[in-house]
């Protein structure tokens, strides 16, 4: 029996002990605080305390970091302890507080400390590179950087900060910027800032600018050619350019397929290269090639014929009115029926009308009353009067040779007055004084139809005092007086009919 009790009170004082081993370490709850956000390289502090301490226990108070690892340790008394580090990369991390007071023990909430590394050699990247991009194509901008993290990022167009909703086709994607459609006015110079906050610290690093270049595509290339005279040979230039596109570009001649020359155009569209040429003779055919990183075009074929100056040669004169119907000027076109590079020369009355290259100011007073069109072709002979009036004639030769003969037309004359009336005023008065005419001549045999009628009418009537007639002479004269008057009805009829066509 006396076992027995003493087996039970033994039992007794273990759970005892176990309740109070249980509450004293439930009365030990330390609670964390500190930083959840630091800068790498500066110097952080915890701070950990109980809620309900015990003045009358010494506390050991450790700072544990992902569970296990003791980053310090204090001892104090009812006082909290105060943890103090500089943060290294190795620093980030979950931070505990373990509190020791006699034989309880507790742990404290977590925080979860984040190191933040500033942004160091930032700079921008471009794809594709280098930073040309033709226009309706994207570009994508990466802003780059060596050492960095919790980044932020904002970009800069020609130093103004790009801003998504007010720039169209600008996007920005993380630390990308996106040029969608690549326009003439994207071109200019961006750069972008990276930066990170800790509270109330910024830390940002800028990029130094790129350039975006914006490329037009090429349009397709054109040809032509000329020719000029040195001595007794001939020399052909031919041109190659086009209307649109971004320089450099390659152009390129090819005569019969085969390539006899090529140059690099880096300011301007355009090319010149020097080829044999024999008037009167076909010396190939030739065309020109554009190229760039991107595209490769031809122009249409030219034949390198040059045909002299020879034919018949003639004037057409058309005259040109105002709205008021008054004569506003002659125009004059010499047509040569043969000739590749024709120089024109215009003469009036025999006297060569000056060339506009004068500058004489008498000659220019003179020229102010003419114009010269389609490489000489056309003459406008403006402000009608009646010292423009006259005999003219056009002549031509060979433009790249001075000494070659002239080919001359006939004279035409050439009525330039105030007075002129136009095509309409001239039919217009024909056709009244036609319709007067005949409104005339139909007044007139009415009235030789009536003086018939009234002849008529007075033979009919007999006389009281005369012998009565054979019936027969009247009757034969009544009918030559019917024949008469029917051939007057005709008549009549007959003028109703032409005055109503």
């Amino acid at each position: 029996m006396r076992n027995l009790q003493t087996l039970h009170l033994l039992s007794f004082l273990a759970l005892a002990c176990l309740f109070i081993k249980i509450s004293g370490s439930n009365s030990v709850r330390p609670v964390l605080t500190g930083p959840d956000m630091a800068y790498l390289g500066s110097r952080v502090a915890f701070h950990c305390v109980l809620t309900a301490p015990d003045s009358s226990l010494p506390v050991t108070y450790e700072l544990m970091r992902d569970g296990d690892v003791l980053v310090a340790s204090d001892l104090q008394g009812d006082q909290p302890a105060s943890f103090f580090q500089k943060v290294a990369a190795t620093s980030e991390g979950s931070y505990r507080c373990k509190a020791t007071a006699g034989r309880s023990t507790g742990v404290s909430n977590s925080i979860k400390l984040s190191v933040v590394t500033p942004a160091s050699n930032t700079r921008v990247i471009s794809e594709p590179f280098p930073p040309i991009a033709y226009v309706g194509s994207d570009i994508v901008l990466s802003c780059n950087v060596s050492r960095g993290s919790h980044l932020s990022y904002a970009w800069f167009f020609n130093k103004k900060e790009v801003i998504p909703p007010t720039s169209p086709f600008l996007h920005l994607s993380g630390n990308k910027l996106v040029v969608g459609k690549v326009t003439p006015e994207h071109a200019g110079n961006y750069s972008c800032m990276a930066w990170s906050r800790v509270k109330d610290i910024k830390r940002f690093s800028s990029s130094s600018e790129i350039q975006l270049t914006v490329k037009v595509y090429v349009s397709k290339p054109r040809i032509s050619f000329s020719i000029t005279k040195e001595g007794d040979s001939y020399h052909g230039n031919v041109t190659c350019w086009s209307t649109r596109g971004s320089p450099p570009v390659n152009f390129s001649l090819t005569v019969d397929e085969t390539e006899v020359g090529s140059v690099t155009a880096t300011e301007h569209l355009a090319a010149w290269f020097s080829v044999a040429m024999v008037p009167g003779r076909d010396m190939g055919m030739a065309r020109c090639r554009v190229t760039t990183e991107v595209q490769e075009l031809m122009s249409e074929p030219v034949t390198l014929e040059v045909a002299p100056v020879g034919g018949d040669v003639k004037v057409e004169v058309e005259y040109l009115y105002r709205a008021d119907s008054k004569l506003a000027a002659a125009r004059l076109s010499c047509q040569i029926s043969r000739g590749t590079f024709p120089y024109i020369s215009w003469l009036l009355n025999d006297s060569v009308l000056p060339s506009e290259t004068h500058v004489v100011s008498h000659v220019q007073r003179r020229l102010s009353h003419y114009a010269l069109n389609d490489h000489r072709q056309t003459l406008i002979v403006a402000k009608p009067g009646l010292e423009k009036s006259g005999y003219y004639r056009c002549r031509a030769r060979d433009s790249y040779d001075d000494s070659g003969s002239w080919v001359e037309s006939a004279a035409v004359l050439v009525q330039v007055t105030e007075h002129n009336m136009n095509t309409i005023e001239v039919i217009t008065i024909a056709f009244c004084c036609f319709l007067l005419f005949m409104l005339a001549v139909g007044a007139m045999c009415v009235l030789k139809l009536l003086d018939h009628k009234q002849a008529h009418s007075h033979i009919a009537t007999p006389n009281s005092s005369s012998d009565a007639l054979p019936q027969s002479e009247p009757t034969r004269q009544s009918g030559g007086e019917q024949a008469n008057a029917s051939s007057a009805d005709c008549d009549v009829e007959n003028q109703t009919v032409e005055i109503s066509v």
